[in-house]
This record gives C-alpha cells, sequence and structure tokens, in this order.
C-alpha cells in the first residue's frame, strides 16, 4: 500500500516556477510508476506525466512538454514536477498517483493518490 502526499502549490504569476513535491510512504517496498494528473473546475481529471521507479520519464502531455519537467529520489520516496513557464491555464489542482504496474495515462488505472495541492497562476 501507498500512501502519497503532495505539496508545493501556490499562486504564482504568468511565467513563474513552482516544484511540486509527492511524497510516498510505503508499507512495501517495490517498485512503482508515479504519474501526476491535474484537475481544473468543472474539467476532467488530465494526464500530465509520468516517471518509471528507475526515474525514467514515461511521457508529458503536449500542453505542458517543454516546461514541465519529472523527476524522481527514490532515497527519499519523492517525485518532483518542476513547472516553469507557467501558463493561466495550468491552474488546478495537481495530484499525484502511484500503480505498482500501469505505466500510461488513464487515471482510472492508477491504484493509489494523493489529496492533491492548489496551483493558481495568476495572468
Amino acid at each position: 500500500q501507498v500512501h502519497l502526499v503532495e505539496s508545493g502549490g501556490g499562486l504564482v504569476q504568468a511565467g513563474g516556477s513552482l516544484r511540486l513535491s509527492c511524497a510516498a510512504s510505503l508499507r512495501t517496498a517495490g517498485p512503482y510508476v508515479t504519474g501526476w494528473f491535474r484537475q481544473a473546475p468543472g474539467k476532467e481529471r488530465e494526464f500530465v506525466t509520468a516517471i518509471r521507479w528507475s526515474g525514467v520519464s514515461i511521457s508529458y502531455a503536449d500542453s505542458v512538454k517543454g516546461r514541465f519537467t519529472v523527476s524522481r529520489d527514490n532515497a527519499k520516496n519523492t517525485v518532483y514536477l518542476q513547472m516553469n513557464s507557467l501558463k493561466p491555464e495550468d491552474t488546478a489542482a495537481y495530484y499525484c498517483a502511484a500503480d505498482p504496474y500501469y505505466t500510461g495515462s488513464n487515471p482510472l488505472a492508477y491504484a493509489y493518490w494523493g489529496q492533491g495541492t492548489q496551483v493558481t497562476v495568476s495572468s
């Protein structure tokens, strides 16, 4: 079982940067994939990116390519999402999710979820 806690959200002006963290508490050690998703009010949850246990990123949504970077530090059981050149349309609640097997972008397939952290980008 994996317990996830996101942090690092906040209010930032357009063009600014934020780094989100996803800290995992593992009851059992083992490799897992971590995904980042976001959900704006009135919209469906959207895939942002995912990263393998090895640290290799799986993919990025087209809307964030070149601006967002995912990384992980397994010694700290933490995954990071560096977000640069933020735009007002990046405003959303950001969630991390984990799964021992799934490597795709379907949020329904991830077994474990954090509570989310709010990112607001002002114009």
